[in-house]
């Protein structure tokens, strides 16, 4: 079965968002939605989110889900937003969640009452779960290896694919990052994404134009398969581990990991108003001093 998509571009963060809707009941989703931030001056603007509101208005779209596939280190989620507009909606991630926050409660030393159990998510989705968003179903694919609470959406002859797997010419997500793992992202992609029909549609999470081609965001299974240059089909699990640790080796942090992990473990809450009504986004320091101050 086919589904309306309509596709947002992020240009700040190379991000890809979707709106997923049944003509028919006009129900839908939102994939993987951006909370805007400008470092220099550490400003919150909302253009990316208001015109996914704007269009959903248009449409007369009824939303029910904002499905995140991970905790996004690249762009702060507005997933909150979309709450506080549509009060019903809900807020979903993968269950492996939990594992993410425990790792970055460590890594921020957050206080005690940050529970790491995922309840800051309105739902918890177990992997090869069936979601129900009105008239969609949603089937959630474990694709675990960028970080370990990738999940990937099949949503009729589509699948969403976040950080897993990008466009042929590109590759797939890096798995440096706490707790990710090249070898478990070979395995998820190779046995959940491409044992899928050929004709199904991949939609990718990011697309970084190589060469200064024009922005991408679809392909499909086949091509995939067929020409992805870093995993293709007949690619082995040892050439691809090797390739991607290799890669990742030398690869630098995204430039925004630190503000929005802080935010979107929190299920995209931005954090809480101090004594002075100012909020504050806590990032760590990595000395690089020979000497230290």
């Amino acid at each position: 079965m086919k589904h309306t998509i309509k596709t947002f571009y992020d240009p700040a963060t190379s991000t890809l968002t979707y709106v997923v809707y049944d003509e028919v009941s006009r129900d839908a989703v939102v994939i993987d939605p951006v909370l805007d931030y400008n470092p220099i001056g550490s400003i919150i603007s909302d253009q990316s989110f208001q015109q996914v509101v704007d269009y959903v208005s248009e449409n007369n779209l009824k939303l029910h889900s904002v499905l995140e596939t991970h905790a996004h280190a690249d762009h702060l989620s507005s997933s909150q937003l979309f709450r506080d507009e549509y009060p019903d909606i809900k807020v979903a991630i993968s269950e492996r969640i939990t594992g993410v926050q425990t790792v970055f409660k460590t890594v921020y030393n957050l206080e005690n009452s940050f529970i790491t159990d995922g309840n800051q998510f309105d739902t918890l989705i177990k992997d090869f779960e069936t979601l129900e968003a009105g008239s969609l179903r949603i089937n959630a694919l474990p694709t675990p290896g960028h970080t370990p609470a990738c999940l990937s959406f099949l949503i009729g002859d589509a699948v969403f694919t976040g950080d897993a797997l990008f466009m042929p010419d590109y590759g797939t997500g890096r798995c440096d990052f706490p707790a990710g793992d090249a070898r478990s992202l070979y395995r998820c992609v190779t046995e959940h994404l491409y044992s899928l029909p050929d004709e199904t549609r991949v939609f990718v999470g990011h697309d970084y134009q190589p060469g200064g081609r024009d922005v991408a965001w679809e392909s499909t299974i086949g091509e995939e398969k067929a020409k992805n240059i870093q995993l293709r089909g007949d690619t082995t699990e040892e050439e691809f581990v090797a390739f991607r640790e290799q890669r990742d080796s030398g690869l630098a942090a995204p430039k925004l990991i630190y503000q929005s992990i802080l935010v979107n473990i929190d299920a995209g809450k931005l954090p809480k108003t101090e004594s002075n009504n100012q909020r504050y986004l806590k990032i760590p320091l990595n000395l690089k001093l020979t000497r230290v101050a």
